[in-house]
């Protein structure tokens, strides 16, 4: 991981909320060939008896899946938006470009749950991402029960506990104060990845360039 101190978010309650925000995560590991798998599933991050658990569900006899039950070690890779940064904002321009981004990677051993606790999250999934509305149609309650049976065997649900967590919000807090005041300027012209980078300097900046 890109490992510079001024780049990390210390902000347990900023890291919780970025987790809520982006929880479409990238869930790696490694076979029993030390092959490397991964796939692309939401989480969600939950506080119990002190420990961080990401909990969510995969597809039963994928590669994913049977690396995971050989090796249980894995790692959770969050990211948010993302931004070409030109060297040409600088204060000084004749600098390298760079990128800005925001990732939080969460390092921990997965346990695979049982039926009940799949249909728990199978029910807590689908009513968070309809919005906790129980009259929609997808949510897993109003699913047919047929097909429900028939899915539960072809899916699992999991916990992640996790044992190490690290961030990177990469925002420019390396640079002087006009060129994170420039920057800022020209990210605001871009699209919504520019925009949201720049909206997130913009609330970090007596952070980085305290009075």
């Amino acid at each position: 991981m890109y490992d510079l101190p001024y780049h990390k978010e210390q902000n347990p309650e900023v890291i919780k909320e970025f987790l809520k925000q982006y929880p479409f995560a990238f869930l790696a590991g490694c076979d029993k060939d030390n092959k490397p798998v991964a796939t692309q599933v939401p989480l969600f991050m939950e506080e119990m008896d002190g420990k961080k658990i990401l909990s969510g569900h995969i597809m039963k006899n994928t590669d994913h899946h049977k690396a995971f039950i050989h090796n249980k070690h894995l790692l959770a890779v969050f990211t948010g938006h993302h931004t070409y940064v030109s060297g040409s904002w600088y204060e000084n321009p004749h600098q390298p470009s760079t990128w800005n981004y925001m990732s939080v990677h969460a390092q921990g051993i997965i346990r695979f749950l049982d039926d009940e606790d799949l249909i728990n999250m199978l029910r807590k999934t689908s009513l968070h991402f309809e919005n906790q509305n129980p009259k929609s149609p997808t949510v897993y309650d109003n699913l047919p029960a047929d097909f429900l049976q028939k899915m539960r065997k072809a899916i699992v649900a999991f916990e992640i506990e996790v044992t190490h967590l690290d961030t990177v919000f990469k925002l420019s807090q390396d640079r002087d104060a006009k060129s994170y005041e420039h920057i800022q300027g020209h990210l605001k012209k871009q699209g919504e990845d520019g925009q949201v980078i720049a909206a997130e300097m913009k609330k970090r900046t007596k952070d980085v360039f305290p009075e």
